[in-house]
């Protein structure tokens, strides 16, 4: 859901708050180029336009061109952009082996980033050891995490909860986009559930189906949280500079009190590449996101700053360093670390075939627990001109204000709503707590 609760608004009209707008809309502009070439292409699935714009690294204009080109069937389409000129394309479903990166001797920063980009532009790196992935992707890995008992018995729950769930309808410049997969949202109690029904805003409204966590859901959160925890301290001693947390990462224990689950049915349902929403979980996020059931591919890009060096000849922003893919499977658990959000995007892409699970069959399940802050309950937050609870995004492109954060509306997204023209920029301490608990701290300390 979170490639859909992170769209980005109109530009707005003054030119103070045009500026960030629009370079946020460009960071966010995965699901926009999509409804262009959909609208462009009404006959082609969505799986296929995915692809195709992968292959033409992100250029709507080659990507329609080549689509033009094309005088095959849809097939034959998606088939001319499965491939690279220079090498047959992996099967998303395929489970490779790959020896450490490790072994050439790669230098590395105190941060644990490869000086030399592992990626050329255009290219797909893939990565299967866990040492490899958490040294040059912002991401950890842990293979065979539940007892396989455990593991089948989360997935028989969530395969008999899957065909309930629903897909996202949101508007974009107009047009009513919706996501291609299915989801829901799930919280530990039924007070949570109740909350989330009536205070907490996504895309700009409510949403109507929040669910308890499923037992075998709840007996997986210590073992998740336990994990995460684990490896949140060694990301900080191995990875990070002089073994400090980074800038508004929180110090406090990351709690799963909200999941998010995504149902990706068959081969060619996917996701975009995306940020997920900070809204409720604050800057500098951890996510421990679950798999379950078919194995599919999980790839990562990361941002760069608008400027000359990583501009395109159409005059959008280039794919500098490629992506990286990881293999997803079964029964894996995925921690995306602090860095991650602001610093990168990711996505599931379509894949060319699948390899049936006994128990999922063609469904991949992926429970995303989130560790929501108590401050950044809506009830806290500033509201639009709308009178709605805001949404918080962090500027990526532009290099001016790159890393800051910033409140916005966010009503435009629901279909039949215009939104408004909202903006105010969003402080945090070193922590990452707003300003308004520290003021709220210093009163319970007065009395």
């Amino acid at each position: 859901m979170d490639a859909f609760v992170s769209r980005k608004r109109r530009r707005v009209g003054t030119v103070a708050q045009a500026e960030p707008v629009a370079h946020q809309q460009e960071e966010e502009s995965t699901d926009f180029k999509l409804a262009i070439l959909a609208s462009l292409h009404p006959a082609i699935d969505q799986g296929t336009l995915v692809e195709a714009l992968l292959a033409s690294e992100g250029s709507v204009e080659q990507t329609a061109e080549a689509l033009l080109a094309s005088k095959g069937s849809v097939e034959q389409t998606a088939g001319a952009f499965s491939a690279t000129p220079t090498r047959k394309k992996r099967p998303a479903s395929s489970i490779g082996y790959q020896s450490s990166l490790s072994s050439y001797r790669l230098s590395s920063d105190a941060s644990g980033a490869t000086k030399k980009p592992l990626v050329k532009k255009g290219k797909t790196l893939y990565l299967y050891a866990p040492e490899d992935i958490e040294a040059h992707t912002p991401c950890s890995l842990i293979h065979n995490f539940l007892p396989p008992e455990q593991a089948d018995a989360l997935t028989r729950e969530l395969v008999d909860e899957a065909p309930s769930y629903s897909k996202n309808d949101f508007q974009l410049f107009d047009r009513v986009v919706q996501s291609p997969h299915t989801f829901c949202f799930y919280v530990n109690g039924l007070a949570e559930s109740g909350e989330q029904k009536t205070e907490y805003i996504y895309d700009g409204r409510r949403l109507e189906d929040v669910r308890q966590s499923t037992p075998e859901m709840l007996r997986a959160c210590p073992q998740v949280e336990d994990a995460v925890n684990r490896e949140i301290q060694r990301r900080i001693r191995d990875f990070y500079p002089d073994g400090k947390k980074l800038k508004y990462q929180t110090p406090k224990p990351w709690k799963a009190n909200t999941a998010l689950v995504n149902c990706y049915d068959g081969p060619k349902e996917c996701v975009g590449y995306h940020s997920d929403q900070l809204t409720y979980l604050g800057p500098r996020a951890v996510i421990g996101s679950l798999s379950l059931g078919v194995a599919r591919e999980f790839r990562l890009r990361k941002i760069y700053a608008e400027d000359e060096q990583h501009r395109k000849r159409d005059g959008s922003l280039a794919d500098a360093q490629g992506q990286i893919s990881i293999h997803l499977p079964h029964n894996s658990l995925l921690v995306m670390h602090a860095e991650m959000q602001e610093e990168w995007k990711h996505s599931i892409a379509p894949a060319q075939a699948i390899d049936p699970h006994p128990l999922a069959k063609n469904k991949r399940l992926n429970i995303t627990y989130r560790c929501y802050k108590e401050s950044l309950h809506p009830k806290y937050t500033p509201k639009c001109k709308c009178g709605v609870p805001t949404v918080l995004r962090c500027v990526t492109r532009q290099k001016e204000n790159r890393g800051r954060y910033m409140w916005m509306c966010h009503v435009s997204y629901v279909p039949g709503k215009e939104g408004c023209s909202f903006f105010q920029w969003a402080e945090f301490d070193e922590d990452g707590e707003p300003p308004w608990t520290v003021k709220s701290s210093g009163k319970k300390q007065q009395t």
